[in-house]
This record gives structure tokens, sequence and C-alpha cells, in this order.
């Protein structure tokens, strides 16, 4: 819990919140709501459970009652963070089956809970991984944005809104979310590839999609909600324990830049640019910029390309080390795909021990990563794989790898 000792209060409150819901107490609820309340559920979710409900009566009936009556689920809150203006964004996971298929449920949750001046709750905002909810009653829901398929032990990832460059709306932040979900769970996945259908892998974030409805002021919750399930799926996808890598043409901007920062291996088409973009709209950034760029390219560099929106071609982000190589435009996809496969044939066990030693090298000191280390080896180590690479070096033979 991180939460300051301000938030307390906030943080019991929602505590008893799952707690009631958890038990079903009806009396409980209505005590813990404000008669003010308004509800807005994940757009998408099943049985019309998504959108907006007003009041406590109608929050309970059309979401709360009618998961306990569809779902044997639990919510289970893992970190609370305080929020301005009062608010308290509550991260965890659904966890329990569907009571007619009997599917897992296994889905993540961000809820933005505000609070009236008594202390009650006045509203609460939840974001969910849908699709996992429909998998759950009927199987997997079809992806809209995306392209995704598991092919010889490597993901294939692909953004597939050609039309817009692959502009990033709500629905590919969730479906990116969705798509990080199904290679955490996938235990045949050994290597990710992330590429994108059309003129650019992504030109960053879809602006109509922003002041949709002619808004062109105080956007600013749209804009957060989206960033809610994007930086989760990155963050996801930073923990996963199989390389990844992208394929990066044409623009990419904005928060897309998200999809280079993950990967372990970018390869770049020639002639594509890389554009902070946020300074021109007056916006600070996401998609883990402003952690990964000056650790790639320098402190100095990385100001400048936010400050001034400098955009950084091919050749310079190799230079810089913000990518690993440069190949013909009509190369690219086959030439990573190649990559992909033959990560996807290596000691799975051993990569995503070393992704997790390099992501902590960051934060731990010298001695605890040595540490770390030590740890790390004895477990990949006693892997099957690592028995197989050995007898195939004192044989002079090349190991063929399990990912076990």
């Amino acid at each position: 819990m991180s939460a300051d000792r301000s938030d307390d209060h906030r943080v019991a409150t929602a505590q008893r919140l799952y707690a009631a819901l958890a038990g079903g107490d009806k009396e409980a609820l209505t005590a813990l709501l404000h008669p003010d309340f308004v509800g807005h559920a994940a757009e998408g979710l099943p049985l019309g459970m998504g959108g907006e409900h007003v009041g406590g009566e109608a929050m309970r009936t059309n979401l709360w009652w009618r998961i306990g009556e569809h779902f044997r689920v639990k919510a289970i809150a893992e970190d609370f963070q305080g929020l301005p203006d009062a608010r308290l964004m509550v991260t965890g996971r659904y966890r329990g089956t569907a009571r007619r298929t009997g599917n897992p449920l296994d889905a993540a949750f961000i809820h933005v809970i505000a609070f009236s001046p008594d202390g009650r709750i006045v509203a609460l905002q939840q974001l969910t991984d849908t699709a996992a909810w429909h998998a759950a009653l009927d199987g997997p829901a079809p992806l809209e944005t995306f392209e995704y398929r598991v092919e010889d032990g490597v993901a294939t990832v692909c953004l597939n809104r050609p039309e817009h460059r692959n502009a990033i709306d709500m629905r590919v932040g969730l479906e990116t979310l969705e798509v990080a979900r199904r290679i955490e769970a996938d235990p045949s996945v050994r290597s990710v590839l992330i590429c994108g259908n059309g003129p650019a892998l992504t030109v960053g974030g879809d602006i109509s999609h922003f002041v949709e409805g002619g808004q062109t002021e105080r956007f600013g919750d749209r804009i957060f909600d989206m960033t809610l399930p994007f930086h989760q799926a990155f963050d996801i996808l930073s923990r996963v324990p199989v390389p990844i890598v992208t394929a990066a043409h044409g623009a990419v901007a904005g928060g897309g830049l998200g999809y280079i920062y993950t990967a372990d291996i970018v390869i770049a088409a020639e002639g594509s640019k890389f554009l902070t973009a946020f300074g021109a709209l007056g916006v600070s950034g996401d998609g883990g910029g402003t952690w990964h760029l000056p650790r790639l390219i320098g402190p100095r560099r990385a100001a400048e390309a936010y400050l001034r929106n400098k955009p950084i071609d091919a050749q310079q982000a190799l230079e810089w080390g913000m990518i690993n190589e440069i190949v013909p435009a009509d190369q690219l996809r086959e030439h990573a795909l190649g990559v992909a496969r033959e990560l996807a044939a290596g000691p799975t066990r051993a990569y995503g021990a070393m992704r997790g030693l390099l992501r902590d090298s960051w934060r731990n000191s010298l001695s605890d990563h040595l540490k770390a280390e030590s740890h790390a080896i004895k477990i990949t180590a006693d892997t099957r794989d690592a028995a197989t690479a050995i007898n195939a070096f004192l044989a002079k033979q090349q190991p063929t790898f399990i990912g076990r």
C-alpha cells in the first residue's frame, strides 16, 4: 500500500467497499455510497454492465449484482494511490470463475474513487480487462485494433489501424493491455514481435478521440483514463520473462514510443523518425518516455527531444543507442520476425532472468545486484536448457533449447 497518511480514511473506506461487495452486503453498500453517487463501468463489459450507472441502486443492480449472478469472483485490491482532488486510485485483480462455463476469470482492474466532503463514495470509475470477462463467459473476444497470433513460440502483436496510422485511442490502450495479459498467461510464448500495419508503427495519441464531441478544453480526464490501461500494459510487458523485438517504421511518435521502450531489441526501417510530440500539444507525455529516454540516449538529448520537440532520425537513434539496427523498409518485417524466431529458439528461462536483471540494475546497488546475479544463475543453471547446453558444449554440438 503506497497511499499517504492523509489518504488513510479513503483507503479504509475503499477496503470496506470491497468487503461489502465480497459479502453482498446491501446495507453496508448503502451506507458507503453518497446519495449522489455515479458509477462508470468499463465500456465493453459483457451483459450490458458497461457504461454509466446513476445512483447506488443502479450500480448494484446493473453491475455488482449482475456480476454476482454470472460470476463467482472477488475484487482483490493490491495498491492504493492518492490522486488530486481527493480521489483514490486502486489497482488490483478480479479473480474467480464464470458460473455457467466454469472458465477462470483473472482480470486486472483500476478503480478511481471520488469522495464527498463527508467521506462517502460519490463516484467510482472502473477500468478493467473487458476481454478477460468475455473470455470467461464465451471465449476470447475478437481484437479490433491488433492482429495477434502465436506461432512457433513467437507472439506477433501487430497494430492494425492503418487508415489512422495506428493512432492510439481508448480501444488501442485497452487492447494493448489485453495482448499483454495474453502474453503473460501463455506459457507457449517464447518471444514477442511488435509491429504495425500501414505507413507507420504508430503516430501516437489519436487527437480526434481526445476531443470527441467538440470539447477542446479540460480533456485531461479522457487522456488520464486512456493512459491507465496503456501504462499497465507496458508494466506487464516489462516483466514478462521472454524477449521482445519491435519493428519500427515511418513516424513513431508520442505515447507510441512506448512500443519502442518496452522492447529489448528494436529494428528500424530506413527513414524512420522518432518524435516525442508532446510539447506541440501542450502536454507532458506518457508511454514511459520520461523514464526510458534519458537512460537510452542520455539526459541532455532526452531533454532536447522533449523540450524542443526535436525529431530523432534513424541514424541518430542507432548512434545514440535508442535502436539496435537499421534495415531497408521492404525487409523490416521479415528481418524482425527472423530475430524473434531466433530468440524463441533460445534458452527462455535464461532470457527471462536476463531481462529481470537488466531492468533491476537501475535501482539495485552493486552489492545487491551481485547477490541477485548469484541467485538467478543458480536457478537458470538448474534448468533443462542449461544441462542441454553444457552437454552439447562438451560434445562439440549445437544445443536445442526447449525453454525449460
